[in-house]
């Protein structure tokens, strides 16, 4: 596949990679240099940023619950001991 470089310095992707990633009007990519190559990256923080506020948990389940479940406690949840440095360690922070 070729692009042109336009007289402004742009091209136009071919459209079976936009297609293949997925890329629309306004998506955001990243622009490397490798050696003498040029990379582009789809900017997945664009997309991320996106999504914010479009995911509803289900009723009755806060982010603690998540939380919870995918660390095994949320902020403000009690340290278990099985988490705590032992009791040495603790001591010999202290002077």
């Amino acid at each position: 596949m070729e692009a042109t470089v336009a007289e402004r310095g742009q091209i136009t992707l071919p459209k079976a990679v936009r297609d293949a990633l997925g890329l629309s009007k306004g998506t955001k990519l990243k622009v490397e240099l490798e050696g003498g190559r040029i990379v582009l990256r789809k900017d997945v923080s664009d997309a991320m940023s996106r999504m914010r506020g479009r995911l509803k948990l289900p009723p009755g389940v806060s982010t603690d619950d998540i939380m919870r479940a995918l660390r095994g406690r949320a902020p403000g949840d009690p340290i278990p001991d099985w988490d705590r440095p032992p009791p040495a360690a603790r001591k010999r922070g202290r002077k």
